[in-house]
């Protein structure tokens, strides 16, 4: 069964248009004469260092019972750096000293971009907000060991510590906020 979709400008019903430079069909309304490319949201997930980068916090949070990566959703005209910035302070109370990009993946089951950074801190005394229900600073290996299992969570730490990114989308379970 077909799901219909509508112009987002002006409701006509969209159809699939071959785009020779896209090599595929792209959602074209025949009213505005114009391509609508499809939306997607795009988060960040952050591998959170002390500035000597030999220990990295995992957090708990929404109930969940696994160390998961600090994340967030950008939000509308936020870049990402800047949503690192912002989801460290409000999540764990920390100030960013450096925010560097790592990888990004793209994660059907949230229709999701999820772009992966390395935050860097000087001071690590964390003052967590309501939305996390534990944190823990960890080496690394203690890091690889806890961290929830098929999770982009784990994709992510994984590459940045053996630089090789592999991810594992068919093991993935769906998507929940401890998925990040």
């Amino acid at each position: 069964m077909s799901t219909k979709h509508y112009c987002e400008i002006c409701g006509t019903e969209l159809i699939e248009k071959y785009l020779e430079s896209e090599g595929h069909t792209i959602p074209y309304c025949p009213s505005c004469s114009d391509f609508r490319f499809p939306h997607f949201s795009c988060a960040v997930s952050m591998i959170v260092t002390d500035q000597f980068k030999d220990k990295v916090v995992l957090i708990r949070q929404y109930g969940g019972d696994k160390y998961i990566l600090v994340a967030g959703y950008v939000n509308k005209g936020e870049d990402a750096e800047e949503t690192c910035r912002r989801e460290l302070n409000e999540e764990l109370g920390l100030q960013a000293d450096s925010v560097s990009f790592n990888h990004s993946h793209y994660f059907a089951p949230s229709n999701t971009l999820m772009l992966n950074f390395t935050v860097t801190v000087k001071n690590t005394e964390i003052h967590a907000n309501t939305e996390i229900d534990s944190y823990t600073w960890m080496t690394f290996s203690e890091a690889e060991k806890a961290i929830r299992k098929e999770s982009l969570a784990q994709d992510f730490l994984e590459g940045y510590l053996h630089q090789e990114w592999h991810f594992h989308e068919k093991q993935l379970q769906p998507y929940t906020h401890e998925t990040v």
